[in-house]
């Protein structure tokens, strides 16, 4: 396992709620990060089939562009019933005309469910893959698992993307119903980021 023992680290990603949450997460390792957008980074193509291979695509790419360790992450959600699926494609499920919406994606999901007549639990996992990348080429790979099932109606206004059919395992509450500190707290990225932390930081 590769010690990151530098001071400056780049954040691959355009999204600033993400920068500023990975920010807070290495504050006190001292580390200064930066992301995508501010060194002008356009997003590379995500063409693997699974996270770590995207995540690494992403991490790779800012790393070889700018010369800085990056890090990167690509996240989702797998569905027993569905073989798997929407997995990497999470997003893509979301995705109409104008932008995404996760009520439409959510509707399919549990549509296909009841198409194949999906036994009860209807299980499935947040999974997270965190890659950290430095430019001569090695990077470290840490994958971070939330198991639960899918219920239906929707619950709950917090969150994002699938959070108000998601109900994580011992809990009562779907994560669209969850104080976000409490959801923050136990998900599939603070798993990931545990062991990151552990891993090249503590």
């Amino acid at each position: 396992m590769r010690r990151f023992d530098g001071t400056d680290l780049l954040i691959a990603t355009h999204n600033h709620g993400k920068l500023v949450e990975i920010a807070d997460l290495l504050s006190p390792y001292g580390v200064a990060v930066s992301s995508n957008a501010d060194h002008g980074l356009p997003e590379p193509e995500e063409t693997e089939t699974t996270f770590v291979g995207n995540a690494r695509i992403k991490a790779h790419a800012a790393t070889k562009a700018t010369g800085l360790p990056a890090l990167s992450d690509d996240s989702g959600i797998t569905v027993d019933g569905l073989d798997g699926a929407p997995g990497v494609y999470t997003a893509d499920w979301a995705e109409t005309s104008n932008g995404r919406d996760f009520v439409k994606a959510m509707t399919r999901t549990w549509d296909e469910l009841e198409s194949r007549r999906a036994p009860e639990p209807r299980l499935a996992q947040f999974r997270c893959c965190l890659v950290l990348a430095w430019p001569d080429g090695h990077d470290e790979v840490f994958e971070g698992v939330m198991p639960g099932r899918l219920v239906w109606p929707m619950r709950g206004d917090q969150g994002h993307g699938y959070d108000p059919i998601f109900q994580p395992d011992s809990f009562e509450q779907t994560f669209g119903e969850m104080d976000r500190f409490e959801k923050n707290r136990i998900s599939h990225r603070a798993d990931a980021f545990a062991k990151l932390i552990e891993g090249c930081f503590a």
